[in-house]
């Protein structure tokens, strides 16, 4: 009787265990600080505030602008944080002359709404896409995806036709990177009970335009080895940048990171 109770116990703590992932895994994936309404940004650079309406909230993005671009990034940040600190990102390459578009997830920032599948997260994305198309030719539109971002930046440049991509530290897919960091949870159940499996790998092939990617050789978030994976799956014109040393948060203090990005986007 023992020892059936014991197995009991395991059972229903695996369950248990399960339905708190499954219900909770918003909480342990994306981290948003959410601003004040009336909150105002201040960067070196001009830009202008906007408001993309989508179903049910309203996103906020900040539109970098600047003389004579040669063209645009729309840029889809990390799973942490909020404008006030992702719109420095902009000058990296509005130095180059590139007008900049930064839009905040649900929940981050002065968005409102919450992300409660990746399914939204894909459609708000397209929403940002389409506010630069009706504001310069798609031939000028850059995608940059950063971490969980380029996820969301490969699936839009699968249904879309982008001058090119350019993946910072991007992710395999998500059952893949929650085994590298839970690598006692059976790969099955991850599968089961992820909502957020951001299937980069399955979507690359289907990028139409170059893809540049970036990584640091010691990033402890996202493995290097998924840059190199990804690489292989490509189908148009692609390269792997590696940044020696570089981490998951920090690639942008190596001047090779700024030599390529200058190179890439000439």
């Amino acid at each position: 009787m023992l020892i059936v109770k014991f197995i009991l116990i395991v059972i229903l703590g695996f369950i248990v265990g399960c339905g708190v992932f499954y219900f909770r895994q918003e909480n342990m994936i994306f981290y948003p600080e959410a601003l004040p309404p009336d909150f105002q940004y201040s960067f070196p650079a001009r830009f202008d505030e906007v408001t993309l309406s989508v179903d049910g909230a309203a996103i906020n993005a900040l539109h970098f602008k600047t003389d004579n671009p040669k063209g645009v990034i729309i840029y889809f940040h990390g799973n942490a944080g909020n404008l006030r600190g992702w719109g420095e990102v902009a000058l990296d390459f509005t130095r180059l002359s590139y007008d900049v578009l930064i839009p905040d997830y649900r929940g981050y920032g002065k968005s409102t709404g919450k992300i409660r599948n990746e399914e939204m997260l894909h459609r708000d994305a397209a929403v940002a896409y389409n506010y630069l198309k009706e504001r310069y030719f798609e031939n000028q539109i850059t995608i940059y995806g950063r971490s969980i971002g380029t996820g969301i930046a490969v699936y839009l440049a699968k249904e879309t036709r982008p001058r090119m991509i350019i993946l910072e530290s991007p992710i395999f897919n998500m059952q893949d990177l929650a085994k590298h960091h839970y690598p006692f949870m059976p790969s099955w159940l991850i599968g089961l009970v992820l909502k957020y499996p951001m299937r980069t790998d399955l979507w690359i092939a289907d990028v139409p335009c170059p893809v540049y990617l970036f990584h640091g050789t010691e990033d402890d978030v996202v493995p290097y080895n998924s840059s190199e994976r990804l690489l292989k799956l490509t189908r148009t014109q692609s390269r792997l940048i590696i940044i020696p040393g570089g981490g998951h948060n920090n690639l942008s203090d190596f001047p090779l990171y700024h030599e390529e990005l200058e190179r890439i986007l000439k």
